[in-house]
C-alpha cells in the first residue's frame, strides 16, 4: 500500500513539472532581446533632472573651449541627445521605425544659436536656473551719476600784500578773514567790503600758517622764523610764543574743543601745545620729512599730518603715538582737508587727489587731473570739494563721484610774472557761499557761485564709466 501511494505521488509531481516546462519553456530556443538602449536613456533622464541648471558653459569658458577646439583642428558636429517617450506600440503618423520607451535619438544641432539674454528668457520661462542667466544678472560696477553743481565764477580779486600769500584763514563770526604773506606781515580785511582793516607784524620771515581759535579771541600764526605765535585780538598784539621747533613752521591746527594747538614743520614733528601755560604736551615723531599739512577734529583721531616723506599718519593724542599710517602717495602731501559732515577726508599731492574713510583711514577713490602739485583743498557740505595746484589751476569737483565738474585757470595780476599763478592756500568762509584763495601774485582772490549757472547753461559733462571700487 506504501509503495502505491510514493508511485502516485511520484506520476504527480511528474505531470506538474511537465505541465509548468511546457507553459514556461515554449521560447526556450529564442534568443531574449537586450535593450541596450535602457542604459543611455537612465544616464539622460539622470542628467536633465540633475543637470539641467549646469548643463550651459558661462560665456568666457564656452569661447575658451570653443578657441581650444579651433585649435586643436575641425570639429565634428554637435549631436544633442534627445529622450523620446513612446508607449511602446509605435506612432502611426510616424514615417520611421517605432522605438522603445526612454530611446536616445541623436539629433543634428541646426539654426541659429541663441544669445545668452535669449537663452536667459528661456530657463527663466521653464524656472531652471542657468549659470549664464546668473552670469548676466551680475553687472559689472558703475560709477554713479554725480550730482550738479553750479558754476563757480571770480567775484573779486584783493591786494594789498607786497609778498606771496602764503596762508589764509577765517574768523568764526565771518564778519573778517586774515592773510598771511612772505612779506612777514599778517593782514585783517573785512570779508564783506574787503577793505584792509589791520596789519599785524612781528615775524621775521614767511608767514606759513593762520587760525583764530572758536573759543577764545586769539589768532595763531606760525613762520620760517621757527615761532609760533598767539595774537590777542582784544589788543592787537603777541601774548604768547611756544618754543620748541628746530627750523620753520609750515602749518598749525587748532582743537575744536580743548585748549591745545598742534603745529607741524621741517622737523618733521607734529607738536602739541597747551594754549594757556605754553607747556609742550607731545612731540609725535615718525614722519622722515617736512610735515605740511594738518586738520584737527574733536574725534578720533584727532589729528591728521600730511608730511614731504608721502604718507599720512593719524594719531592717538592721548598716547602720543601714531595710530596708522596711510602710504598709497607717491609724492610729498601738502594738502588735507575735513569733510563738514562725513566722517571722512581727502588729501592733496602731486600725483593725485585721494579719499579717506575715518577713524581707521580706509581708502575710497583717487581724484586725478591736476598733473601739478596740489597745495590746498577745501570741501563744503554740499559735497563740492575745490583743489588749488601750483601752476594756477582751480578744480571742482563732486566729493561723492570723485566728477570734476569745473576747471579754471587764476590770471596773475599785471606787473606780476606768468609763473607766479600757483594757488598756496585756499577755505570757505563760514557760509560756504564764497571761495577765498591765497596766490603767488600777490593777491587774495574771491569766487562765488555763478546765479546764472543753471542745468540748460552748464549742462553735466559725464558719461557713465566702470570703476574698481562701489563707495556706496
Amino acid at each position: 500500500m506504501a509503495a502505491e501511494v510514493t508511485e502516485r505521488d511520484a506520476k504527480a509531481a511528474f505531470r506538474m513539472v511537465k505541465r509548468a516546462r511546457d507553459l514556461y519553456i515554449a521560447d526556450q530556443d529564442e534568443v531574449p532581446v537586450k535593450h541596450d538602449g535602457s542604459r543611455a536613456a537612465k544616464v539622460a533622464f539622470k542628467v536633465q533632472s540633475e543637470y539641467a541648471s549646469v548643463q550651459h558653459l558661462p560665456a568666457p569658458a564656452s569661447l575658451k573651449r570653443k578657441t581650444q577646439s579651433a585649435s586643436a583642428g575641425p570639429a565634428a558636429p554637435s549631436v544633442t541627445p534627445t529622450v523620446v517617450l513612446n508607449n511602446g506600440k509605435g506612432d502611426s503618423s510616424s514615417s520611421g521605425p517605432s522605438t522603445h520607451v526612454g530611446a536616445i535619438v541623436p539629433v543634428q544641432a541646426s539654426g541659429p544659436k541663441l544669445s545668452s539674454k535669449a537663452l536667459a528668457m528661456r530657463h527663466e520661462e521653464t524656472g531652471v536656473p542657468s549659470s549664464r542667466a546668473l552670469a548676466i544678472k551680475q553687472r559689472v560696477p558703475m560709477m554713479p551719476k554725480p550730482q550738479w553743481h553750479p558754476h563757480w565764477k571770480l567775484h573779486r580779486v584783493v591786494s594789498g600784500h607786497t609778498g606771496w600769500v602764503r596762508s589764509i584763514c577765517v574768523e568764526p563770526g565771518n564778519q573778517w578773514f586774515a592773510t598771511g604773506s612772505s612779506d612777514r606781515t599778517i593782514k585783517i580785511w573785512d570779508l564783506a567790503s574787503t577793505e584792509l582793516k589791520l596789519t599785524l607784524t612781528g615775524h621775521i620771515s614767511a608767514v606759513r600758517g593762520l587760525a583764530v581759535s572758536d573759543r577764545h579771541p586769539y589768532l595763531f600764526s606760525v613762520g620760517e622764523d621757527k615761532t609760533v605765535k598767539c595774537w590777542d585780538l582784544e589788543q592787537n598784539k603777541v601774548v604768547r610764543h611756544y618754543h620748541g621747533h628746530l627750523s620753520s613752521v609750515f602749518c598749525l591746527a587748532v582743537h575744536p574743543t580743548l585748549d591745545i594747538l598742534f603745529t607741524g614743520g621741517r622737523d618733521a614733528t607734529v607738536r602739541m601745545w597747551d594754549m594757556r601755560s605754553k607747556a609742550q604736551i607731545h612731540c609725535l615723531s615718525g614722519h622722515s620729512n617736512t610735515v605740511a599739512s594738518l586738520v584737527a577734529q574733536p574725534l578720533d583721531p584727532q589729528v591728521i599730518s600730511g608730511s614731504h616723506d608721502s604718507t599720512i599718519r593719524l594719531w592717538d593724542v592721548r598716547m602720543g603715538r601714531s595710530l596708522t599710517t596711510l602710504t598709497n602717495h607717491k609724492k610729498s602731501v601738502r594738502a588735507l582737508t575735513l569733510h563738514p559732515k562725513e566722517f571722512t577726508f581727502a588729501s592733496g599731492a602731486p600725483d593725485n587727489i585721494k579719499q579717506w574713510y575715518l577713524p581707521d583711514g580706509k581708502f575710497i577713490q583717487n581724484l586725478s587731473g591736476h598733473n601739478s602739485i596740489v597745495n590746498a583743498l577745501a570741501a563744503t557740505p554740499d559735497n563740492v570739494l575745490v583743489s588749488g595746484a601750483d601752476n594756477g589751476t582751480l578744480n571742482f569737483w563732486d566729493y561723492k563721484t570723485g566728477h570734476r565738474f569745473q576747471q579754471m585757470e587764476t590770471l596773475p595780476q599785471p606787473g606780476s610774472l606768468d609763473c607766479e599763478s600757483g594757488i598756496y592756500a585756499m577755505t570757505f568762509d563760514k557760509s560756504y557761499s564764497r571761495l577765498l584763495t591765497a596766490e603767488a601774485d600777490k593777491s587774495i582772490k574771491i569766487y562765488k557761485e555763478d546765479p546764472e549757472s543753471t542745468e540748460e547753461r552748464d549742462p553735466l559733462d559725464w558719461k557713465p564709466t566702470l570703476r574698481a571700487k562701489t563707495r556706496f
